[in-house]
């Protein structure tokens, strides 16, 4: 088993990293002050993923922040962030900085009006500590995200705004990671059990592939 004790995913697509940098992506409903964060990354605007009040309880005076350029204008009229902090990034972009690689990859609906591809929107693979993770943001199965290589994925499963259970099952066995979590799911959008059923479906079609229900 691929070790995965580093990682939380509190809600959503609210994820934390941690190893030689601490790194966050969306941060959303953050129970207490943490204030620890040296990288945080947004994916795109909506309020489950771009939650000022609570990038407020992980950012400290020196975290970097890592975000789509469609957001640049709203994020430094209505966060107190110096531009010297922030990296704004499109898709397809390459960025290695303080020990981490940086790819930045689209995240979008095909069809589906919630996240257009004309908002730029990103996903991101991180490679550092040894390991590649993959956070999709929210997204449909695309053929631009289904060729990335990796060793963690991170993508949504609960279907509405974003790929469902069967479609999460169908693209994670085209990427083949070691580890695969489920996020998006159980609250907002989705059922609790979603989970569960993403397990079961991958496990009859690929068990080389680990399932960890962070959400659970």
């Amino acid at each position: 088993m691929f070790m995965i004790d580093n990682i939380i995913v509190n809600t959503q697509s609210s994820i934390k990293i941690t190893g030689s940098r601490i790194l966050y992506f969306d941060p959303y409903q953050i129970e207490k002050e943490e204030n620890d964060a040296d990288f945080i990354f947004l994916t795109h605007d909506h309020y489950d993923h771009y939650s000022k009040e609570d990038i407020e309880k992980v950012r400290k005076e020196d975290t970097l922040f890592i975000i789509p350029k469609e957001m640049k204008e709203n994020f430094l009229r209505e966060l107190n962030v110096e531009e010297t902090f922030c990296t704004f990034v499109e898709p397809g972009e390459k960025i290695e900085f303080e020990g981490l690689e940086i790819k930045t990859i689209p995240a979008y609906n095909k069809v589906k009006p919630f996240h257009p591809k004309s908002k730029k929107y990103c996903g991101y693979l991180i490679t550092f500590d040894h390991t590649k993770y993959y956070i999709t943001g929210d997204t449909d199965a695309l053929e631009e995200n289904a060729i990335v290589s990796c060793d963690v994925l991170f993508l949504p499963i609960g279907g509405y705004y974003t790929m469902d259970v069967e479609e999460a099952v169908s693209f994670t066995k085209k990427i083949k990671p070691k580890v695969v979590i489920p996020t998006h799911y159980g609250t907002i959008v989705g059922k609790k059990e979603d989970g569960k059923t993403f397990q079961t479906l991958l496990k009859k079609e690929e068990e080389t592939i680990e399932v960890e229900l962070k959400l659970d």
